[in-house]
């Protein structure tokens, strides 16, 4: 990023004072001055705190009148270590002479009753520890009750609930274990079906991969966001496995009907075969036993017949089978269109096709399922929206083909350098959005700055010229009863802000 003038740098904080509605304070115009330079300037020294301070530390002895002395002149200097070695002198000395004596301090009087406060925050542990355990031990569901409601009387005595509490520990640990090794069995299952799953669909190369992916979704250790991605993946599986029992229950009965008309044809021309057999061998008869031609002529009448007969049938059953081996391969050849075209649809749901990110579509779905896991576990998740700078140059001067190029190597770069959690989207055109769950603002913020340097070490290469990519970004942290739509527009006009105070920057919202 080039070095701007001081001048522009005030003038521009000075409007985002007037902007954002701040108070013209010192430490308002220092954060922002700094935000926009993009540095960040050293702390005032506090002259006027330390010196209060100084005003109110003993001075009596010779060792603190030597320390007091070393104090005014370390903040007269404005020297923190010198500031260090005062305070670990004091530290080591005590600030007056009482300070070395030592002070009887009274025994705390044994507590017999445990407070209410803590008393109830027990009672609401094991409430939540309770659901779980399943309902296969009702012995533990029985002693948590009476334990849950000794706790909630008034006065609960300690003694008397050490008792209680170790009897239903120690019932715990083995209602605990076997739900761990329930859970685990379960899990081995799982896995056991989706490996058969592999197993039955080696010849269908979607359908095998989404069963090796369910596979390592189901390897421990467990997470709801690994567990609702088998429920997306498992759901994808359900609708190709019903796809795919239709066509191959149409497959069949194509299959049943080529026969039928096979072994009907079949059946007919055995029939007329023995027909025009016996009629051959009649007319023979009569042939041998005719005595002149006018007996003969009748004979070879028939045969003749016979013969335009047999000709004209094996002439219509080849017709009628070739039009049904047509029929047949036509619709094989659009069964096998519409599975190509399944795959590709399935492939295109939830990405995008260029950047093989996720489309609008996956991303509705992923920040449903990342809003409610964060609301659920309490947990921060930030929305970073990033625009490439100066994108539409780069289209006008080296062509949309490399403008495409390019946002394939965002994308790529992105993927090696954010977490394996982190959700990236192609939001529209050369925009992108990142979903960071468990990330404060300050720490995305953070993320997208290391984006951006990354950025600026892996050039984007267009034959031998070297191309920077860089983007502008804003970030927003999701509030409580937000909606997805919120945080992402207050990403953007941060995004907006980063642009205008000059691109390649990073602005919280």
């Amino acid at each position: 990023m080039a070095d701007r003038p001081p001048y522009e740098i005030a003038r521009d904080t000075l409007k985002q004072l007037s902007t954002r509605r701040l108070a013209p304070t010192p430490e308002n115009y220092l954060a922002i001055y700094d935000e926009i330079a993009g540095v960040r300037s050293a702390a005032p020294f506090p002259d006027a705190q330390l010196a209060s301070i100084l005003r109110l530390i003993p001075g009596q002895t010779p060792a603190q009148k030597r320390l007091l002395g070393q104090f005014e002149k370390a903040v007269a200097n404005k020297d923190w270590s010198g500031l260090q070695s005062v305070f670990v002198g004091y530290a080591n000395l005590g600030l007056s002479p009482a300070a070395a004596a030592p002070v009887e301090v009274a025994s705390p009087a044994p507590i017999s009753v445990l407070p209410q406060d803590l008393a109830e925050l027990l009672a609401r542990l094991i409430d939540n520890t309770l659901p779980a355990l399943g309902e296969d031990d009702a012995r533990v569901h029985d002693m948590a009750g009476q334990l849950t409601t000794f706790l909630r009387e008034p006065a609960p005595l300690i003694p008397t609930l050490m008792l209680m509490l170790g009897n239903f520990t120690y019932r715990l640990s083995f209602a605990t274990e076997d739900q761990a090794a329930i859970r685990a069995g379960l899990l081995q299952l799982l896995h056991m079906v989706f490996e058969n799953i592999a197993v039955l669909s080696a010849d269908d190369r979607w359908l095998k991969g989404q069963a090796e992916a369910l596979m390592t979704a189901s390897t421990p250790p467990l997470t709801l966001r690994r567990l609702d991605d088998v429920q997306l993946r498992l759901k994808d599986v359900i609708f190709k496995q019903t796809e795919a029992k239709a066509r191959t229950i149409e497959a069949q009965e194509q299959m049943k009907e080529l026969l039928a008309t096979f072994i009907e044809r079949l059946a007919q021309i055995t029939a007329s075969s023995t027909t025009y057999q016996g009629t051959m061998e009649r007319c023979a008869d009569l042939i041998g036993k005719a005595a002149s031609l006018q007996e003969i002529a009748p004979v070879l009448e028939e045969v003749m017949t016979a013969t335009r007969s047999m000709a004209l049938d094996t002439k219509l059953t080849h017709t009628e089978l070739q039009d049904l081996r047509e029929r047949t391969e036509a619709k094989h050849a659009e069964v096998a269109k519409l599975q190509q075209e399944l795959d590709r649809a399935s492939a295109q749901a939830r990405h995008d096709p260029l950047t093989g990110t996720l489309n609008r579509k996956g991303l509705d779905e992923a920040m449903e399922r990342e809003i409610a896991r964060a609301r659920r576990m309490g947990a921060p998740l930030c929305f970073a929206l990033l625009d490439i700078d100066n994108f539409k140059l780069i289209n006008d001067r080296l062509g949309h083909s490399v403008g495409d190029a390019a946002l394939v190597h965002l994308a790529k770069v992105t993927r090696e350098v954010m977490r394996p959690q982190d959700l990236l989207a192609r939001y529209g055109g050369e925009e992108f959005v990142l979903l960071l769950p468990d990330t404060a603002v300050e720490a995305g913020v953070a993320a997208m700055t290391r984006l951006q340097r990354e950025l600026t070490t892996r050039f984007f290469l267009q034959g031998s010229e070297k191309i920077l990519i860089t983007f502008s970004a804003g970030v927003a942290q999701l509030h409580d009863s937000e909606s997805s739509f919120d945080a992402i527009k207050r990403a953007d006009q941060s995004m907006y802000l980063a642009k205008r105070s000059g691109k390649n920057r990073v602005m919280a919202a």
